[in-house]
């Protein structure tokens, strides 16, 4: 009887105590298999439904196009004005994002670090602002925009500055109560190490805490800039044909006579570049700064 090999010992290991049974593992592979697919299905309905012309999409539906082409990713710069909407859009989202980050990094920190009258009600009022639905919101911002825009002569409605601070009002107060659990993570002997080495409290903050914050800071970048990039209502109330964006923008490949579906599914594809590099970018410092404070 030939001798068996350790390859062959290590191939009939018998399962240990912890390991999933046999039919645990194949009930897996066949929800994750699942899972992928219903994932993956919209996306390969969009990339198909991309490379087909008006005619084929608007007819019966084909899992194997007959035909591809190119010419609707050509035609969706012209169509609709996509690259003024992109631009509005990347300046808005952009801009929502560093300021919302700047504020919340030096509002936590004060929250994180120092213990004054008021503190608990800050926080609380913070957190509680995420209760309402953005629609509350509407109407009193788009009056005191307008308003504010006859006492001073300033047009702000219609304007992005209008929006960004619109969007400020979202992404802000989640970006404190963010940052202030992921600066409680931070040791404060740090803080004090700095301050020995003679740096003042805002010489601390950039050059320790910062720093140590990293990960916490971008998933507050992320999630504001998701917020304002992808976001329809306030866009579609608080902008012209000017300072119009895409979430908005995309709208304009229907009109009366036809919708060009092909077109729409091009420029979704499209938008979505920015947001899916940056995710893939950042995702090691976004899942860091997640699920920061999880374990302590």
């Amino acid at each position: 009887m030939p001798a068996s090999t350790p390859s062959s010992r290590a191939a009939r290991r018998t399962r240990g105590p912890l390991d999933p049974p046999a039919s645990f593992r194949a009930l897996r592979a066949v929800f994750l298999t699942l899972l992928a697919a219903f994932t993956l299905l919209p996306v390969f309905v969009m990339v198909t439904s991309s490379l087909k012309p008006l005619q084929d999409v608007a007819g019966r539906f084909r899992w194997i196009p007959s035909g591809l082409t190119l010419r609707p990713y050509v035609d969706i710069w012209h169509t609709v004005p996509l690259a003024k909407y992109l631009v509005n859009s990347l300046i808005v989202a952009g801009s929502a994002t560093v300021a919302s980050v700047v504020i919340a990094v030096f509002a936590a920190y004060a929250v994180s670090r120092y213990r004054f009258r008021g503190r608990r009600l800050f926080t609380v009022t913070v957190l509680s602002t995420q209760m309402f639905p953005g629609i509350l919101f509407l109407l009193p911002l788009f009056l005191i925009f307008v308003n504010l825009g006859n006492a001073t002569g300033i047009a702000l409605y219609g304007s992005r500055g209008a929006l960004i601070l619109t969007y400020l009002t979202f992404s802000l107060p989640f970006s404190i109560w963010m940052l202030i659990g992921y600066f409680d993570s931070v040791p404060r002997d740090l803080d004090e190490a700095a301050t020995v080495d003679g740096c003042g409290p805002l010489g601390a903050l950039l050059r320790v805490v910062v720093p140590a914050a990293v990960p916490g800071i971008v998933a507050v970048a992320v999630y504001a800039f998701m917020t304002a990039w992808s976001e329809v209502l306030f866009a579609s109330v608080m902008t012209n044909d000017t300072t119009r964006t895409l979430a908005v923008g995309l709208q304009g490949y229907s009109t009366q006579n036809d919708v060009y579906w092909n077109q729409i599914m091009a420029a979704s594809l499209v938008v979505s570049i920015p947001v899916v590099a940056g995710f893939l970018l950042l995702q090691k410092y976004l899942v860091a700064g997640l699920t920061a404070g999880a374990v302590k």
